[in-house]
């Protein structure tokens, strides 16, 4: 049998105990599309799905359960998410005509002047009954456990927040033999997915509406994501890649003879999306290098204990290499005139403001100059990204690559917990 052919037959394809972590970020998911894109040329043709455990969050939680759908071949399924995220419009995404909009803004309008209207108080900024339209259509949830029963994939794993358990619940589908785990403010719960759990994980706070699954509400899984990078090393990932989509490079503060600006509703706006999305990810990390640094001191980089077993993970972060924010701006006229209004509302419409624009743009020039930015971004790091996936240890310090020059910071190796027998 030919190597291609091997790479396609899903036998032997999960042996790297590889895990996708896509966490979330609204319209700039599309740079995550980007960098799989890259990575699907620099595998085999026939190669089906490399990774052993999908995780996603909010707009990574679609883009991975595209790819459990179809994993049975990884190049055929990242064309079918590019074909969506190269092409996409607002109006696939929410109701943004005019009419709408308008009747929206009212809505509002009386909710406030009026005290609130009871069971008519409205429950979102906006509807996006059009996405559940657009999903419902493309995404197959049949066949998640087609790819799972044939040796194409682990696990799925699917993140949202629980408004009335206050948790955040990890819905994920695998392998019997993959037990649920319950932590502080964090269960996994094992499902069949489907589009409800989809639904849940994108619904924004106050934009998009809850999803009630069960007997509770749920909201977008960045809420409350601590530990983001858990749920794929729980269902049994042991090395990661993780798609971020936030450059880490900080905004520069005015000087001392510059006026500053007082923050605009959007500004303040974009800071939460980004807090929300991002922040659990870089605390995760930071967590995972402490434990790595300790681990590598163990035989084996393995400890045991009555928790269980905790390895040394070795992690490739992919981020972008530049500022998302400023890409925003440039298509910010792409935008249909009644949501543009409403970012100018807002005050998200200058530089300052365009970080929640950056979430909210949907709409294909933006998207394809993501998608592009993504492919850039890897195949500038395409020696490195084949060998992590061909299974190489990273070398970097910690074995995390990526997700900043860890070089100077750790060149001295921070004191770590010393662990010995007492006697």
């Amino acid at each position: 049998m030919s190597p291609e052919r091997r790479a396609s037959s899903g036998q032997g394809s999960l042996d790297k105990h590889i895990g996708l972590v896509l966490p979330g970020g609204g319209a700039r998911g599309a740079y995550q599309v980007g960098v799989l894109k890259a990575l699907a040329e620099l595998l085999p043709r026939r190669s089906s799905n490399p990774f052993a455990v999908l995780s996603g969050t909010s707009a990574g939680a679609i883009s991975a359960a595209v790819l459990a759908t179809r994993a049975r071949s990884f190049r055929v399924a990242v064309n079918d998410l590019e074909r969506v995220w190269a092409n996409f419009h607002s109006g696939q995404v929410f109701r943004c005509d005019p009419a709408t909009m308008l009747k929206s803004s009212l809505h509002w309008l009386a909710a406030m002047v009026l005290g609130g209207l009871g069971p008519r108080n409205p429950k979102s900024l906006l509807d996006n009954d059009p996405l559940w339209a657009l999903l419902r259509g493309r995404i197959n949830f049949d066949a998640i456990q087609d790819s799972i029963d044939k040796g194409y994939l682990g696990a799925l794993a699917i993140t949202a927040a629980g408004y009335g358990s206050a948790r955040s619940i990890t819905f994920y589908q695998g392998k019997p033999d993959q037990q649920p785990w319950e932590r502080v403010r964090r269960k996994g719960r094992p499902t069949r997915i489907a589009l409800e759990h989809l639904m849940a994980s994108v619904a924004v706070p106050m934009v998009f509406p809850p999803v009630r699954i069960g007997q509770e509400y749920f909201g977008d899984g960045a809420m409350r994501q601590a530990t983001p990078l858990s749920p794929a090393l729980r269902l049994g990932a042991h090395r990661l890649l993780v798609i971020g989509v936030r450059n880490e490079l900080p905004e520069p503060l005015p000087g001392l003879d510059q006026a500053v600006p007082y923050p605009s509703f959007g500004k303040i706006a974009g800071y939460i999306l980004d807090a929300l999305f991002m922040d659990g990810l870089s605390s995760d990390l930071e967590n995972l290098i402490r434990i790595n640094l300790i681990l590598e001191s163990m035989p084996g980089r393995v400890l045991h204990g009555e928790f269980g077993q905790l390895h040394h993970t070795d992690a490739f972060i992919m981020l972008p290499s530049r500022d998302v924010r400023a890409i925003a701006a440039r298509h910010v006229q792409e935008m249909p005139l009644s949501m543009r209004l409403l970012m100018r509302g807002l005050g998200a419409l200058n530089y300052g403001g365009s970080q929640l624009l950056s979430y909210l743009l949907f709409e294909s020039g933006y998207t394809r100059e993501l998608i592009t930015l993504g492919y850039e971004d890897a195949m500038t790091r395409k020696a490195d990204l084949q060998s992590f996936m061909d299974g190489q240890p990273i070398l970097a310090p910690a074995g995390i690559t990526g997700w900043r020059d860890l070089s100077e910071e750790y060149s001295q190796r921070v004191r770590v917990l010393k662990i010995a027998d007492a006697g």
